[in-house]
């Protein structure tokens, strides 16, 4: 990372406690590269561009306030959407998931799993998602998840909150 930014004739930064470390990024990187690293249209590096996105989210920071060592948060934000589209993400997180069934001395694919909801309280912002959960005595919006049996999450639906709990089992079933 340094060494890229030396030869761009920046000097190299003080790394920030939400960066990116040399294992995650090299256990990321196969998932999440879309181009080449040497690509002539890459303007930052793909690892800078990582470690502005994680500051985003680990810190809370709104993006207007990323430091102006990282590069800017329109780059992140494209990044996150290309990565999102590709289906890196999902990638990476399948990949995660098998590495820790592999340390609980489990297999890569579960064989079992867990079906729950919860009822989130609904903001101004819900619009159309939210509905009145009449079980709970709120409004607001349902997640329904399915997760292996170490926890782990498997796949996830959100409805109304005026949603049966079965009518999303179907959709959980085939996304797992």
């Amino acid at each position: 990372m340094d060494l890229v930014r030396l030869r761009r004739g920046k000097p190299p930064r003080q790394p920030y406690p939400t960066d990116v470390t040399d294992d995650e990024g090299a256990f990321a990187a196969p998932s999440s590269t879309l181009m080449r690293p040497d690509a002539p249209q890459r303007v930052h590096d793909l690892r800078e561009v990582s470690n502005a996105r994680r500051r985003l989210v680990r810190a809370g920071s709104p993006r207007r306030y990323l430091p102006h060592d990282l590069p800017p948060w329109e780059a992140a934000s494209q990044q996150t959407r290309r990565g999102t589209g590709a289906g890196c993400f999902a990638a990476i997180i399948h990949d995660l998931r098998a590495v820790q069934r592999w340390a609980a001395g489990r297999g890569d694919v579960p064989t079992a799993a867990v079906l729950d909801s919860r009822t989130v309280q609904s903001t101004p912002e819900s619009g159309a998602r939210a509905g009145w959960d009449g079980h709970k005595r709120r409004e607001g919006t349902k997640t329904h998840a399915a997760v292996d049996t170490l926890g782990h999450p498997l796949a996830l639906v959100v409805t109304p909150a005026s949603a049966q709990d079965r009518a999303p089992v179907a959709a959980l079933a085939d996304a797992v």
